[in-house]
């Protein structure tokens, strides 16, 4: 019986361990719940967060550069005198063979005063034509078609054909001037026209060209200067200007001895011209600031392949300044006079006749240069243009070149 109690006692304490770890193992969240209908534990979930929003750098616009204020354009307008680019039949003159073929020789001292420019304007006295024509002028100049070159490699851009050499050769002479003109692209004028040229930087001129002996004394036609002027008003050019081949040779004082022409030119300003260019007299004259406008009487000669000798050595390069506004006006605001000599080969005393200062001798190698600033050459050549000269006027006198050619 004792044996018996001992077995039972066992037994009741492996089946209490046993429920005990049956109930252990049923409260422990273990896989054995899914066969117990007890509500399985829902995690609560945590509150949403809200994103963060992307930041994106603000674009901060760079302080603008202050808009430049317009400002003035100023261009220079340069003028010179006669272009006679090859000398006379039966002269002593070799202008072609001192040149040998360089057409840069002949601007070679003064280029640098028209490559920067904004135009050049000159007279040509000459023919280009490569036929052979006669003439029966007193001095005639007909120069091959290739000297056309030479304005080319001296920065010229206009050049006047109205005047009184332009008729050597007649109309097969003007003819072939005017197409090498064109063929080589250099602008020009003929008698009694007027044009609108456009030069680099877009200043339009009114260009009108006259030679005229309508009175007998080289005077303009002053009525039909100023209905040329008047119709190139209601074109609205920048600038007008009349190139006037007129005045008496070797005179250096206009005024005295040219009064009527001189009251043309001042009457051509009034009318609104604004620059009177003037050629002819072989010489310097006066430069006149009249009413606004510039008159330049005569730029006498520059290349002068005419003689080898000229009678006056003295010539000038005139640059005119001109300002274009903010508002488009144009004006002429200044003026620079650069004194040269017809040569590089200037005579000491050019008071003497051409027979003394150096007998039997050339000096004029057609190339004209800049007289040293305050010598007595840019002091003489200079007051010939500013009206202080007091010289005597030179005389035209061509008897001993007829003695000599006859």
């Amino acid at each position: 019986m004792k044996k018996l109690f001992g077995t039972l006692a066992l037994l009741c304490a492996v089946a209490t361990l046993g429920f005990l770890l049956f109930m252990r193992s049923d409260f422990s969240g273990s896989s054995l719940n899914t066969d117990v209908n007890m509500p399985v534990p829902v995690e609560e979930s945590a509150a949403p967060v809200a994103a963060t929003p992307e930041v994106t750098p603000e674009l901060v616009a760079p302080t603008p550069e202050p808009t430049p204020e317009p400002e003035p354009e100023v261009y220079t307008l340069s003028f010179i005198g006669d272009l006679t680019l090859t000398g006379a039949p039966g002269t002593p003159v070799h202008f072609e063979a001192t040149m040998n073929g360089d057409y840069g020789y002949p601007f070679s001292n003064v280029v640098q005063y028209f490559s920067d420019d904004e135009y050049t304007i000159g007279n040509l006295e000459c023919t280009f034509s490569d036929q052979y024509l006669s003439s029966i002028e007193t001095f005639s100049f007909r120069a091959p078609t290739t000297s056309a070159n030479i304005l080319l490699e001296g920065g010229v851009d206009f050049v006047t054909t109205a005047n009184n050499h332009s008729d050597d050769f007649h109309t097969a002479g003007k003819r072939d001037t005017w197409a090498t003109l064109e063929e080589y692209g250099i602008a020009y004028g003929k008698n009694d026209e007027y044009q609108i040229v456009t030069t680099p930087n877009g200043l339009r001129l009114g260009i009108y060209c006259q030679f005229s002996n309508a009175y007998g004394d080289f005077r303009p036609d002053e009525e039909k200067a100023v209905a040329a002027i008047h119709a190139l008003k209601e074109e609205d050019p920048d600038l007008i200007i009349c190139a006037f081949h007129m005045g008496i040779e070797l005179n250096y004082y206009p005024e005295q001895r040219t009064p009527e022409t001189v009251n043309i030119c001042r009457r051509c300003i009034d009318e609104g011209a604004d620059i009177i260019y003037g050629s002819h007299p072989h010489c310097l004259q006066p430069m006149e600031e009249y009413n606004g406008g510039i008159i330049l009487y005569s730029m006498g000669n520059f290349i002068f392949g005419g003689s080898s000798f000229p009678s006056d050595q003295d010539t000038a390069i005139v640059q005119l300044k001109v300002e274009r506004s903010t508002d488009g006006t144009v004006s002429i605001v200044g003026y620079d006079i650069i004194p040269c000599c017809v040569s590089s080969l200037p005579v000491t005393d050019p008071n003497l006749s051409a027979a003394v200062r150096r007998p039997k001798t050339d000096y004029n190698d057609f190339r004209p240069t800049p007289y040293e600033e305050g010598s007595d050459d840019y002091n003489r050549a200079l007051s010939k243009i500013d009206g202080s000269y007091a010289g005597p006027d030179g005389q035209a006198d061509y008897s001993d070149w007829h003695s000599q050619h006859q």
